[in-house]
């Protein structure tokens, strides 16, 4: 440590720019590597050489910089010079050499007045973003007109009404505030936007049990229905069971992160109890592929998951979480917690997510916790047993006697879970 201070400050700043310049030149050559020798621009050499420039112009003036300034403007004349010739000549439009050669000229004020993890960022970054050229070119054919559409409606519902909403409740009936509604249409839309990304650009090819794990994200329901139809075109029973049941195990993981986002204490109660009902549903699974040894295609499956943000099931959404809050506040005021209980397992045949933020966020009157976790499994039971019957009504024969024993076998054990709330 002692020689290292002994070091002028001056020559490890020369050094760094230096190694930083050649890292970035060395990867630009090995990027053209099979072009001809003449034809390049801005690799090892020009790049260290363009560096140690600025070294010089800004370590001679280094408080108002106008050494660094003026050749600054210099260097981006130049390069003007040599884009503009590039293009007539070569009929060539690329810039990122260019750009690269400004990023080297200023990485000696970089490293002389910022932290040195900004400027190992700045090179990193650089060194990755110029190598993922072909990567990037393949992502981008993955998107769709659409896809900048959607992205802007996420930052319009997350980031630009929900900020805008008073906090002020509704009234003394309707217990709750627009931004309370409007919150939980991002918590949910912004899980099912998170699926649908995962589903499009990381999962593409999935097949149907990968598919409906990323589906039960979405909506375990609409997975559900969907996968029941496919029963009567696929051959693949034991793929299509074993998604449906994915998907099921998915809402308790969906539900589980609703609970962490609005009340952690309901989540710390649930997370023992969908923990179980996770691994039965894993369990159901393995119980269902085990007797059947054999190596059986998992098919492609086509990505049917509808747009996750559209103003208008964020309108329905909202306006399900207005009427559930009134609702309970009237069962709570009349019937106490028998009535909660007994409206959670009506519920469940709809779309639950609604009721349950309700509950999360207290906002239909002054529930216990324990009291809030033995209603939303109550209403996951409730919502199982509605997709068993959407199962035994739309899928094909061969698949509802197992259909039978894994949801029965999940609503036991969900309804006998409560008895320990």
């Amino acid at each position: 440590m002692e020689i290292l201070s002994q070091i002028p400050k001056e020559l490890t700043e020369f050094l760094l720019v230096v190694l930083f310049s050649l890292l970035i030149g060395l990867e630009q050559r090995r990027l053209h590597i099979d072009l001809a020798f003449e034809s390049l621009f801005g690799t090892d050499r020009t790049i260290v050489l363009i560096s140690i420039l600025g070294f010089m112009l800004y370590t001679v003036m280094p408080v108002s910089m106008g050494l660094f300034v003026g050749g600054g403007v210099i260097i981006s004349a130049l390069l003007g010079v040599y884009y503009y010739n590039k293009i007539k000549l070569q009929n060539k439009w690329g810039f990122t050499s260019i750009v690269i050669a400004l990023i080297a000229y200023c990485l000696t004020p970089l490293v002389d007045r910022q932290p040195m993890w900004l400027v190992m960022l700045v090179v990193v970054t650089t060194l990755i973003v110029v190598e993922i050229k072909e990567s990037l070119f393949n992502f981008t054919k993955k998107f769709d007109r659409n896809e900048f559409t959607l992205l802007a409606k996420f930052i319009i519902i997350a980031g630009i009404i929900l900020p805008l909403l008073p906090h002020d409740i509704l009234s003394k009936t309707i217990n709750i505030s627009p931004y309370q509604i409007w919150v939980s249409i991002v918590a949910v839309t912004g899980i099912s936007y998170f699926s649908y990304l995962l589903r499009k650009f990381v999962f593409p090819n999935s097949g149907i049990i990968l598919s409906a794990i990323l589906g039960g994200l979405y909506s375990s329901t609409a997975t559900t229905i969907i996968l029941a139809r496919k029963s009567k075109e696929e051959s693949n029973d034991l793929k299509i069971v074993s998604g449906i049941f994915g998907a099921t195990g998915m809402m308790y993981v969906r539900i589980l992160i609703l609970a962490w986002i609005f009340n952690q204490e309901v989540a710390l109660v649930l997370l023992p109890y969908f923990l179980i009902f996770v691994v039965v549903t894993a369990a159901i699974i393995f119980a269902l592929n085990i007797k059947n040894k054999k190596t059986v295609n998992d098919p492609v499956v086509e990505n049917t998951t509808k747009n996750p943000l559209e103003f208008k099931t964020a309108l329905i959404f909202g306006l399900l979480f207005g009427f559930f809050a009134i609702v309970t506040n009237l069962v709570v005021t009349n019937y106490g917690n028998i009535g909660v209980n007994i409206l959670s397992f009506i519920v469940g045949v709809t779309d639950i997510d609604p009721y349950i933020l309700n509950l999360f966020q207290h906002v239909s009157g002054n529930l216990q916790v324990g009291t809030i976790a033995n209603a939303t499994i109550i209403a996951t039971a409730s919502n199982s047993v509605i997709k068993m019957i959407y199962t035994l009504i739309l899928g094909n024969k061969s698949i509802k006697r197992k259909i039978i024993f894994g949801f029965s076998a999940l609503i036991i054990v969900s309804i006998a879970s409560t008895f320990f709330l």
